[in-house]
């Protein structure tokens, strides 16, 4: 009788063994073995960083082995058992590999192929099953009305096991998160010192909306909003070349930051005791000889009748209260619109389709599943204790008690597809080029990252879609784009080029973008006057009579400063075992195509960290945020 040997692996992680039974099928081109029970007399099968071998007895040749079922039965408790690949060899020697990476309860592992290339109709049938059990489990649900749909989960015990939290992450997510309210003094103490010596600087100012937190509100001024009446008297003695401001402006020497969005935004009033306050500052920068971008005008409202402008040779308060007051306006729109809705509640979006409208069997699904590892279970934990009433937002943000769902409303308005292709975002602004701003490493490292990561998606997509007419005919794809389309997002991909920017995008946001703007919280935003997360008093409306103690009294007190300090703390933090950009431990792909595009983008991304690590040698504010060795190739924290 022909005689397989099936080899399976287990998950080293805490718990990923099992006690239950577990029972195999292989399904051939030809015929079915019959339903098996893995099982060793005397012997404990299936511990955590096993790999066990086990044979299969078949009544005849089973032909190409195409698909292997696992069921897994109640032993006496359910567990859960995370399994790393199964080999099958066949009778005739050959050796036949089946990733799955995955916690199982019922499970079809496959090698990638598209849809219309299933050979057998059991095939079909069980690529059809495993998403219609998943969509079970993943649905859709409006968190709030107006911003993009999440996961119908309350909490992250809820979601199902495979998108939970691994027990390793588990365990960091919540010694983080004690840290952050327990350690709160000694974080304090080991905040970055460089901010804390020049924060006060207009160059300082001016250099974080180039590579702070936030460096994607920067754009050129090509013309004056009719609410910001600048005129040239006002800040001739700033401008550094023998030019009027019509003149600087028509050189490209200006820039705007406009926080438009954030008026009429409710400020927080969840406490009776404090009364905060928000802005919607503009500010006009400037580029020097020395090609500094240094503020020259800041107007603390969109109504010029009821805000001056504040200049530069106002008192030396009136004018840094000025600019503390459009610090904290950046970081609120930051912490709402840059980061939460752009990267996290976008690629949960992604994640979610994904899971719902891809077999594990398909190229797409493999590629993605490492860069939404984790994302809708950190978005679940923030929906439970960040962003919900009476979470951290409320304690500590002017945003919060429900301003930070105004916000990220009106900033899903204008959502689009291409303001998320990074070259379109920074083309849009006016900032690409590299002679007008030659230290906006945030846009320099982004392009080359973006670049990598492109003609990655492009050598693997293209082993397995030859033709534009392929990427149509993937229902299962088109079922993807669909299930995600919301706002100006596509509804369908009609060419290979097209499928190569939407899986970039995807990817790019995921782990470039959100590196960019979350791990550099706790350098640029732990020092509370260069981000106040709130503020006591209303933005002032006349000059002179600012002070150190108008200062004082208008930052955020104590008690929000803390949840502030513990917040940007824990965010920054990577995790012990972080998986950074181009590393995929978990073989998803068996091909050798795929696995030589895998080696060929870690190279290209190599070459990027030590570019970038060449650049920084000597400078007392290195920009790493973009660094692939320092981004984790998924939202995870």
């Amino acid at each position: 009788m022909p005689n397989y040997t099936v080899t399976i692996a287990t998950g080293n992680q805490w718990f990923a063994g099992t006690d239950d039974y577990v029972y195999i099928t292989l399904v051939g081109s030809e015929k079915c073995s019959e339903r098996t029970l893995l099982d060793k007399p005397l012997y404990n099968d299936f511990e955590r960083g096993a790999v066990d071998s086990y044979d299969v007895r078949v009544g005849e040749d089973l032909g190409d082995i195409v698909l292997v079922k696992i069921e897994k039965k109640k032993y006496w408790m359910q567990d859960d058992w995370y399994c790393r690949y199964v080999t099958v060899k066949t009778p005739d020697g050959d050796y036949v590999e089946f990733p799955c990476f995955r916690c199982l309860y019922f499970c079809v592992s496959v090698a990638a192929f598209l849809p219309q290339d299933d050979k057998t109709s059991l095939v079909k049938q069980h690529r059809q099953k495993e998403l219609d059990t998943r969509r079970k489990t993943i649905r859709w649900k409006e968190w709030q009305p107006g911003i993009p749909m999440s996961i119908d989960s309350n909490k992250h015990r809820d979601l199902p096991r495979d998108i939970q939290f691994d027990s390793e992450k588990g365990v960091d997510f919540i010694l983080n998160y004690s840290k952050c309210h327990l350690n709160l003094f000694s974080v304090f103490c080991f905040s970055s010192e460089y901010v804390m010596q020049h924060w006060k600087e207009d160059f300082m100012f001016g250099y974080q909306f180039l590579n702070g937190c936030n460096p994607v509100l920067i754009r050129k001024c090509t013309k004056l909003p009719d609410t910001f009446p600048v005129t040239h008297e006002m800040v001739s003695v700033s401008l550094e070349r023998e030019m009027t401001l019509e003149q600087e402006m028509e050189a490209g020497n200006l820039y705007i930051v406009d926080f438009e969005i954030l008026e009429g935004i409710s400020a927080n009033c969840t406490d009776p005791q404090t009364v905060q306050y928000l802005a919607a500052p503009i500010c006009l920068l400037y580029k020097g000889v020395q090609n500094k971008i240094l503020p020259i005008a800041i107007q603390l409202g969109q109504n010029p009748d009821k805000n001056p402008i504040f200049l530069p040779t106002d008192g030396q308060y009136d004018w840094l209260l000025a600019k503390i007051w459009v610090r904290s306006a950046d970081f609120q729109y930051h912490q709402n619109v840059t980061h939460l809705l752009r990267t996290h509640l976008i690629t949960e979006v992604f994640a979610i389709a994904m899971f719902r409208q891809l077999p594990a069997v398909h190229p797409v699904f493999k590629l993605l599943i490492p860069h939404i590892r984790f994302t809708i279970a950190i978005n679940t934990k923030a929906r439970e204790q960040l962003i919900c009433e009476h979470g951290i937002f409320d304690k500590a943000n002017a945003t919060g008690g429900g301003g930070h769902v105004q916000l990220i409303q009106k900033a899903t308005k204008d959502l689009t597809f291409r303001s998320l292709c990074f070259p379109d975002a920074i083309k849009s602004r006016g900032v690409d080029s590299e002679e007008d701003l030659p230290t906006y490493f945030y846009r320099d490292d982004g392009y080359k990252v973006w670049d990598a990561t492109k003609s990655f998606v492009s050598d693997v997509v293209s082993i397995y879609y030859n033709s534009d007419e392929r990427v149509r005919e993937d229902e299962e794809i088109q079922a993807f784009v669909k299930d995600a389309c919301s706002f100006e997002f596509p509804k369908s991909l009609k060419s290979l080029d097209e499928l190569i920017e939407y899986l970039t995008v995807v990817i790019f946001t995921a782990s470039a973008q959100h590196a960019a703007v979350n791990f550099g919280q706790y350098d640029w935003c732990s020092w509370i006057p260069n981000a106040p997360s709130t503020m006591r008093k209303p933005p002032p409306q006349e000059k002179g009579l600012a002070n150190v103690n108008t200062i004082i009294e208008t930052l955020p007190d104590r008690g929000r400063s803390s949840w502030h300090l513990g917040a940007v703390w824990a965010l920054s933090q990577y995790q012990e075992n972080e998986l950074y950009l181009g590393m995929y431990p978990d073989e998803h792909f068996i091909e050798k195509p795929v696995k030589a595009a895998m080696e060929k983008f870690r190279k290209k991304l190599s070459e990027i960290t030590g570019f970038i690590k060449g650049r920084n040698e000597g400078k007392k504010l290195p920009y790493y945020n973009m660094s692939p060795d320092k981004i984790p190739n998924s939202v995870a924290v």
